[in-house]
């Protein structure tokens, strides 16, 4: 076992992803572009609105002096 993930053949996910998008280099960094926009979209539109609520960012413990 190696030090680095693509050791022994094992590029990981983003690899595994690279290889599965069609198309030439061009058209697959255009499509990876367009996953990366459409993931941060549905975060900040759906997932962040969601657990906002569920996190403690409003619990403050300073003093008023």
């Amino acid at each position: 076992m190696g030090l680095v993930p693509w050791y022994d053949g094992r590029d990981g996910m983003y690899g595994w992803i690279w290889r599965h998008l069609p198309g030439n280099t061009w058209v697959k960094a255009v499509i990876s572009l367009v996953l990366v926009v459409a993931v941060v979209y549905v975060l900040f539109r759906y997932v962040f609105p969601w657990a906002e609520p569920l996190l403690p960012f409003n619990d403050v413990t300073v003093d008023n002096q």
